[in-house]
């Protein structure tokens, strides 16, 4: 009898056990099924989209860039910066040679918006007397001492003070004003010896993953003028890219270095937050205690970027980050992420996958441990933590800035406008304000994700571990293409959101001949590992790619 009633009561106690596992079996398995059938309908949603844009663009003739008349302006800052030293070119002419590429190019590309030349002339004229002054080699490195960028001409972004120079924002309330002072990070590149030739173009208010405004218009890819370029720093990559600038001084919120970097094929760093002073960006005055806003600089190059992030950081911060030190690349640990699972996100193409593995693969032989796949389950909430994180901006009162601090721009009364085509400002600017009435991401919860996700990658990648992350799930899209994936831009702003270091590296160009690339991500205050690993990659992938034929002897 007690054997019998213990038996009841095991078979009472299995069947309690087992419902709930089959319950809990079937809910995985209906689970499964509905996201197998989201990520269905997004394919089916992408294709759709890239087939319309591609069969509208298809008589589109595309505008070709002319090759260069002199090799020079293909060459790296550091290059050139050594012709200058051994007086085998003068500033003048390397200024000349810059000024006459963005004459050549700039009709097609629209990227420059204002510039400096008879100033930056006066200025190389200047510097080639105290070389010219220097008769011993101790007196001319005395000249070089400090300056990296010795006669190097740049370029900036329009929304980044220049003084004397047009500083719109891309907004038609502010068409024809002009800036009094440099922003700081222009003042960095002056210091350290460059010479500002021009301004280039960005989205209204640098909101945007596209470069295009009602004041100057729309800037084109310089590899394909029917795609986008990418934004904000669109202007900077497209001009660099098309070799009428060897540096471009980018800024960074949201990817707004990276993206365009990765659709003009050429080298974007975002510096590890909170390196730089804001003053001059935009409204900003650089006294924000806590912003997700970085610079960086935009080159062809590799070796450009550490002379330009020296320049940036000063020589105290350079000395601390121990920019100069060698790394050794076979110590380093390396990690990747194949997919961030963030259901808004499109797919990753599989040639951008290819590439991935291609680099992975790279790795493999140069160290003992081979890079490891991880997966970061806070990824999935890239753009909804990004959301939130620009509201607590000091200057997020977006509908105050778009109207230039002197009224605030009201969503229900540019739609109308819109739909008329009366509105003074763009789509993406028009759609940031409907975003605005949306619910809010709550903040307890973005918090804790925040500090999740932070801690996780900075135990991870401590100061000798390295990231790989896909930049972007397709190359670059048709002008006016990315409205249809408005969060695709999650890809780089979620290193914004945890403020860490990041390189957009290009690997030379895909099946339709666009750019392709990767992000390298490292631990804070690391960026010397970005662009380690982003040098090792450029060797073996080949780097920007002329996006114009070379003449060759």
């Amino acid at each position: 009898m007690i054997h019998q009633r213990r038996n009841d009561k095991e078979r009472t106690h299995l069947k309690k056990n087992r419902t709930p596992k089959k319950h809990k079996t079937l809910l995985s398995r209906s689970c499964s099924c509905l996201l197998y059938i989201i990520k269905f309908l997004r394919f089916v949603y992408d294709f759709v989209i890239t087939y319309i844009f591609d069969y509208l663009n298809s008589e589109v003739p595309i505008k070709k860039l002319p090759p260069v008349n002199d090799d020079l302006v293909i060459q790296s800052c550091v290059t050139i910066v050594n012709k200058i030293k051994t007086r085998k070119v003068s500033c003048r002419y390397v200024v000349e040679c810059f000024i006459k590429r963005i004459n050549q190019v700039n009709s097609i590309l629209n990227a420059v918006v204002d510039s400096r030349f008879k100033e930056a002339l006066s200025e190389a004229d200047e510097y080639d007397k105290l070389i010219e002054l220097a008769d011993t080699e101790d007196k001319l490195n005395l000249i070089f001492d400090g300056k990296p960028l010795f006669g190097i001409p740049f370029t900036s972004k329009e929304s980044t003070g220049a003084k004397g120079m047009a500083w719109t924002f891309g907004l038609k309330s502010r068409a024809g004003n002009k800036c009094n002072e440099d922003a700081e990070i222009v003042q960095s590149l002056k210091k350290a010896g460059a010479i500002l030739i021009a301004i280039t173009n960005v989205p209204e208010l640098n909101l945007w993953c596209e470069t295009r405004n009602k004041v100057y218009g729309q800037t084109n890819n310089p590899y394909d003028t029917t795609r986008t370029v990418g934004g904000s720093s669109g202007g900077e990559t497209s001009i660099v890219s098309g070799c009428g600038s060897p540096l471009g001084l980018g800024t960074d919120i949201g990817g707004s270095a990276r993206i365009p970097a990765f659709n003009c094929g050429v080298f974007g760093h975002k510096l590890t937050t909170g390196l730089i002073n804001t003053k001059g960006m935009t409204y900003r005055m650089g006294t924000e205690k806590d912003t997700m806003v970085s610079a960086g600089p935009i080159t062809k190059y590799a070796e450009d970027l550490t002379p330009v992030i020296k320049a940036l950081v000063g020589p105290e911060k350079s000395l601390e980050m121990k920019l100069d030190d060698e790394v050794e690349l076979s110590s380093l640990k390396y990690f990747y992420v194949d997919d961030p699972k963030d259901l808004r996100l499109s797919a990753i193409s599989d040639e951008l996958q290819m590439v991935l593995i291609r680099v992975v693969n790279s790795f493999n032989t140069l160290t003992d441990l081979p890079p490891q796949k991880i997966n970061l389950p806070g990824l999935r909430y890239s753009y909804t933590l990004w959301r939130y994180w620009m509201t607590q901006e000091e200057d997020s009162d977006f509908p105050g800035a778009l109207g230039n601090q002197e009224t605030r721009v009201s969503v229900w009364q540019e739609v109308p406008k819109l739909i008329v085509g009366q509105s003074n400002h763009t789509l993406a600017a028009i759609l940031k304000l409907i975003d605005l009435e949306l619910p809010k991401v709550n903040e307890t919860w973005a918090k804790a994700e925040t500090e999740k996700l932070s801690e996780e990658l900075t135990t991870l990648l401590s100061n000798d571990g390295v990231l790989f992350f896909p930049s972007s799930p397709t190359t670059a899209k048709h002008h006016y293409e990315p409205f249809f994936y408005p969060f695709n831009f999650a890809y780089w702003a979620i290193f914004n959101v945890l403020k860490l270091p990041v390189t957009q590296v290009p690997l030379g160009l895909g099946k339709n001949g666009l750019p392709l690339g990767i992000q390298v991500v490292a631990g804070k205050n690391q960026d010397r590992l970005c662009v380690a690993v982003s040098k090792h990659l450029e060797k073996i992938f080949g780097g920007w790619k002329s996006p114009f034929a070379i003449k060759t002897v």
